[in-house]
This record gives structure tokens, C-alpha cells and sequence, in this order.
């Protein structure tokens, strides 16, 4: 690997259940981290360990792209941040090197997973906007944030609560709803 720095490993596996033995099988490696969780979950304590712990000369092993990152976004930033930092990561399966050295290669790639990134970013967007678009039309769509789930007999019971003295942490605890929201609906009812 030509690196004067440590070889840090980066294993990932979706569940408790599957195993992580073939990935990286017969590289020479200083440190292993290891996540058993999604992909998609960027909360990884692992890899955010590998983060903290990685500096200038080390390389970053992982079998490949896939068990780094499940899209495009997150991959580029974290390849990113850890070249940031000095060090180069290696994919394995790929055969793709990573570093913050002027490889043209290397940088056209990372350019081309940033540029492939923003696309997938743009088309979240554009399809989120569509499904908006799509359900305002139908007359189904309420807005940004959750519908109301108090009911009216459920208002004139916390106001009659409040009335009797009762307190407003154990009226909200008994309607499972959070002290804050007491105090909302006990001013918007003032409003009416």
C-alpha cells in the first residue's frame, strides 16, 4: 500500500445474523471497525470512531463501496471527510484508491460520485415535490408536520383538568402527550 501510516478496516454487515469474516479476508489490517446496522443509518458508532481515528499517512480499508454507504451522498462525504483528514481509503472489490494526493484518476472519480450525488439529491427533491403536487390535488395533504390526534372531548378534558388544579405534568403524562403540547392547546382554545 506504499503508506508509512496504519491500515485501519471497515466492516459493515445489516443484522447481528450476518457475518463479516469474508470482508477484508487475508488483508493485513492494524484496527478493525466493525458495525452490524443498516447502511442507511448514517448513526454508525463504528464508523464514527473510524472517523475520529483516522489521520494523515493511514489507509482505509473496506471490502467495498456498499458496506461504506448506501448512496451515492453519504459515500462522497465520507470519503471526503476521511481525504480531508489526510487519509486514503481503498475499496477493495472497486479497486478503487482514494487520497488527497493529485491522482487524476482518483480525483475524476470523487468528482464524478459528487456530481452523481447532487443528481440523487435532486431527484429526491424533484420526487418529493411530485408526491406533494400529487396528493394536494387529491386533497390530501395537510401541510409540514403530524395531524392533530387530540380530539375535542380530549381538549374540554385537559381544560376541566387544568380547572380543578390538577398538574399539567400529570395531566400530560396521563394523556401521553408532552407538557408543551398542554400548553399549546390550552392556548389555542383561548383563540377560538
Amino acid at each position: 500500500m506504499g503508506n508509512t501510516g496504519r491500515v485501519l478496516g471497515y466492516k459493515r454487515v445489516s443484522s447481528l445474523e450476518q457475518n463479516t469474516a469474508r470482508q477484508l479476508d487475508g488483508i493485513a489490517v492494524n484496527e478493525v471497525f466493525e458495525d452490524k446496522v443498516s447502511g442507511k443509518s448514517m448513526d454508525r458508532p463504528e464508523l464514527k470512531q473510524l472517523m475520529r481515528t483516522a489521520y494523515k499517512g493511514d489507509t482505509v480499508v473496506v471490502h467495498s463501496m456498499d458496506r461504506l454507504a448506501r448512496n451515492l451522498i453519504d459515500l462522497k462525504d465520507i470519503v471526503s471527510q476521511l481525504v480531508a483528514s489526510g487519509a486514503q481509503v481503498q475499496f477493495i472489490k472497486e479497486n478503487l484508491t482514494f487520497s488527497g494526493k493529485a491522482d487524476p484518476y482518483s480525483e475524476l472519480m470523487l468528482n464524478m460520485m459528487g456530481s452523481f450525488a447532487e443528481f440523487e439529491r435532486q431527484l429526491i427533491k424533484s420526487r418529493q415535490m411530485e408526491g406533494i403536487a400529487i396528493k394536494k390535488a387529491a386533497g390530501g395533504y395537510a401541510g409540514v408536520g403530524r395531524k392533530r390526534e387530540i380530539t375535542d372531548e380530549q381538549i374540554a378534558i385537559i381544560k376541566s383538568r387544568v380547572a380543578a388544579g390538577d398538574k399539567k405534568t400529570k395531566i400530560a403524562s396521563d394523556m401521553k402527550i408532552s407538557r408543551e403540547s398542554i400548553y399549546k392547546l390550552l392556548k389555542a382554545s383561548l383563540h377560538r
